[in-house]
């Protein structure tokens, strides 16, 4: 049983402390964004967006399109899939998703973020890094519209589950999130392993493998071309180019954003192509759960994060999978939300912009 337990706050290094937000559990979800400037201020940047963003001609498929799935998945190092979740399995995660993201704002009234301005990752903030200890999350583990795919993707089902979080975007994140990626190779940093491929020869690089790591990330709602779609940069999963720093990044990669898209659906990517979020300038909360998987020959260190209990709830293949990152039946998970939120990474600081 996981047991809800409070970190001290330590702020965020080279930002301002975070403040409490006692209006967090109050009125709607989407009157929660917003806290700093006016939507009216980004009129002409929305109608910009209304007319061009999106990728043009993006493909969406159904769960039964396996093969095609595949083929575009390794093509452009992501695939969209319609109908991922049944209507019940959307509402179920759209109720926790609104229940987590008010817990994290009842921690930052100035909406700071920890991925940017008003830009939030869900597993950053949680104390055990991921949000396996929420049944709705769990139940990503193993979906019988995804699975299949997963399993094709890595040929094997044999594959393991990292874990699940996600982000969200309010109402109000008016700037890019710098393009990147989500994986490298290993490094050490502030006395931490991160990673795992190293080669001694100095010959490849995690760039030069099949894909080891995949991110599922489920939509609660439609993609928009004002609500803060996730942008994809297409085949750049074995680029070994420099990633383009946001001055330097030309309009179409700005441009080229997983639009539109309807709730429900799945945006299954190749962690290691070049992506980043884009503004909301909605009047709606943008949230995207996902799940984590590791291609069956592929580790880094991953924390427990699962509750035995809840393990015991999933199918065997569920429970096969993740094996690695369940609690022992004696051991109690502490959750919650970090006071800190996780801070947010230097390389993904910007702050808002009017143009």
């Amino acid at each position: 049983m996981a047991k809800n337990h409070p970190s001290k706050n330590s702020g965020f290094p080279g930002e301002p402390a975070l403040l409490k937000d006692t209006q967090a559990y109050k009125g709607t979800l989407d009157e929660l964004g917003w806290a700093r400037g006016s939507a009216d201020d980004f009129d002409q940047q929305r109608d910009y967006l209304q007319q061009h963003n999106g990728i043009k001609g993006l493909e969406r498929l159904q769960p039964s399109d396996i093969e095609d799935a595949v083929r575009i998945f390794y093509r452009d190092g992501f695939v969209v899939i319609e109908n991922a979740l049944t209507s019940d399995q959307l509402a179920e995660l759209k109720e926790a998703s609104e229940r987590v993201i008010r817990d994290i704002l009842a921690k930052d009234r100035n909406r700071q973020g920890n991925r940017g301005s008003h830009r939030y990752s869900f597993g950053s903030a949680s104390l055990t890094g991921q949000l396996l200890h929420e049944p709705a999350w769990a139940m990503l583990a193993d979906l019988p519209t995804i699975t299949p795919i997963i399993t094709a993707i890595f040929g094997s089902r044999d594959y393991i589950l990292r874990g699940a979080g996600g982000d969200f975007c309010l109402p109000g994140a008016s700037s890019y999130q710098p393009l990147h990626s989500d994986m490298n190779d290993r490094i050490e940093y502030a006395g931490q392993t991160f990673g795992s491929f190293h080669d001694p020869r100095g010959q490849l690089n995690y760039r030069d493998l099949p894909c080891p790591y995949v991110c599922c990330n489920f939509l609660t709602c439609d993609f928009t071309a004002i609500n803060g779609p996730t942008r994809q940069i297409p085949g750049t999963q074995h680029s070994q180019q420099r990633i383009p720093k946001l001055a330097e990044e030309p309009e179409w990669m700005k441009l080229s954003t997983v639009c539109p898209a309807p709730a429900g659906s799945v945006l299954i990517r190749d962690t290691r192509a070049w992506h980043g979020g884009t503004p909301n300038l909605s009047d709606h909360v943008r949230a995207m759960p996902n799940a984590e998987f590791h291609a069956p020959w592929y580790r880094e260190p991953m924390r427990t994060s699962m509750p035995r209990d809840l393990y015991d709830t999933l199918s065997e293949h569920g429970q096969y999978i993740a094996r690695y990152i369940v609690a022992q039946p004696d051991q109690e998970l502490v959750t919650g939300i970090r006071e800190d939120l996780g801070t947010t990474p230097p390389g993904l600081r910007e702050k808002p912009s009017l143009s």
